[in-house]
């Protein structure tokens, strides 16, 4: 009887050992939904390994519109957002799904086109106003489409000029950021981009910047960390950790460094 209860005993201590490390394992990756523009401009390339080094967590990136990664946040598929969509992210807040949000950094977003600018936008306009000629002249205009962050502005300015785009001249990708600078590209039109992504891609495109400066242009960059308790199998600890090293000296050095061609793309608060 008495081998019999150590057994048991040997069984239950083997089995609460294993389901004790389960959850260890777990708080060692850490699920980052973020917009295509932090990935595809290679600054995440920079950032993640240097945090990965310093905490010992593995960054599994989900690079996706704003918007996607927003949802994400809000089924628990994510533990920390890296996202550039400020009223959905304060709605997101708002509604219980995140426990904290921060200022990471900013830059803007630019409407680029042919260089001949069929629609005059290039001089003494403001981004609503450069919509309104495009619409106005009918030259392609290719939306994104998709309720990134991106798209989002863009209807932003769009109902900031007082108008609905409707008509063949307006198309939507569905497609990621480089995707629809390609398409805006051979189509010879009209698209809103956010710097970052445009100066990655801009050696395979022959469009240029016609428009940029504007305050409707301004394109904020917010990091948040998932609701733990709405979500108790999220990695509380490493999106707490995320949050503080990007707000931190280290990723401000290293976004304040970071460049492509020369020219730098993410500006500090």
């Amino acid at each position: 009887m008495n081998a019999v209860i150590r057994r048991i005993s040997i069984v239950s201590v083997l089995a609460a050992c294993f389901l004790s490390a389960l959850p260890l394992s777990a708080q060692n990756r850490l699920k980052l939904a973020t917009t295509t523009s932090t990935e595809q401009s290679g600054l995440l390339s920079l950032l993640l390994p240097v945090f990965e080094k310093k905490t010992g967590l593995t960054v599994d990136v989900v690079a996706v519109g704003t918007g996607a990664a927003i949802k994400l946040g809000e089924k628990g598929d994510a533990d920390v957002l890296l996202v550039h969509a400020r009223a959905q992210e304060d709605a997101f807040m708002a509604a219980g799904f995140g426990d904290e949000r921060k200022d990471v950094f900013y830059n803007d977003f630019i409407i680029v086109g042919p260089e001949s600018d069929p629609a005059k936008i290039a001089s003494g306009v403001t981004g609503p106003q450069a919509f309104a000629r495009i619409a106005a002249a009918r030259i392609p205009f290719i939306s994104r489409g998709d309720n990134s962050g991106t798209h989002v502005k863009e209807k932003d300015i769009w109902k900031a000029a007082g108008m609905v785009p409707a008509g063949t001249w307006y198309k939507e990708a569905g497609q990621g950021m480089s995707q629809t600078i390609m398409m805006a590209d051979q189509m010879g039109g009209y698209v809103l981009a956010d710097r970052a992504t445009w100066l990655a891609m801009k050696q395979k495109s022959t469009l240029v910047i016609l428009n940029q400066g504007d305050p409707s242009l301004f394109n904020p960059y917010g990091v948040i960390s998932i609701s733990a308790a709405r979500y108790p199998t999220m990695n509380k600890a490493g999106a707490k950790a995320f949050v503080d090293w990007m707000t931190g000296p280290e990723a401000r050095s290293i976004v304040s460094s970071f460049r492509i061609g020369g020219e730098p793309c993410f500006f500090l608060y």
